[in-house]
């Protein structure tokens, strides 16, 4: 589940609109519709505590493996890698649309393929970045 559909069950759950929401936590309505929607996602750590506190659940409840898979590869390969990740997750998302896989199961793909992408983006490096510079 992403962090926009967590998000919105959770504050259905909790029986606030997304204008109550973003007035107990002081963030705008557009940002709370973007997030619900997957448009954007938080970038500031401490908007996912804020958000957790209003919603009585752990920070750690609101992130999903991608979410920390994407931030991890935007951190080490900066906005292009980070676009590769997002489009491998999408993708991956399309395949899984309507499939046989339990949620489990789902999972230890998606961790494959991420260890995949990590290990290629690895060997990447190794190939293609110049002796001087190793």
């Amino acid at each position: 589940m992403t962090f926009g559909e967590k998000l919105r069950e959770l504050r259905l759950d909790r029986g606030y609109t997304q204008t109550e929401l973003a007035e107990l936590t002081g963030l705008g309505l557009n940002t709370i519709s973007n997030y619900e929607i997957g448009r954007t996602h938080p970038k500031n750590p401490n908007t996912y505590a804020l958000l957790a506190k209003v919603l009585k659940v752990e920070p750690g409840e609101l992130h999903n493996d991608n979410d920390e898979f994407v931030e991890a590869v935007h951190a080490q390969y900066g906005l292009h890698g980070r676009k590769q990740a997002e489009t491998l997750i999408a993708n991956m998302r399309s395949l899984f649309a309507g499939g046989e896989l339990t949620e489990q199961e789902k999972d230890g793909v998606m961790r494959a393929l991420q260890d995949a992408y990590w290990e290629c983006k690895q060997q990447n490096v190794e190939k293609y970045t110049p002796k001087k510079y190793k």
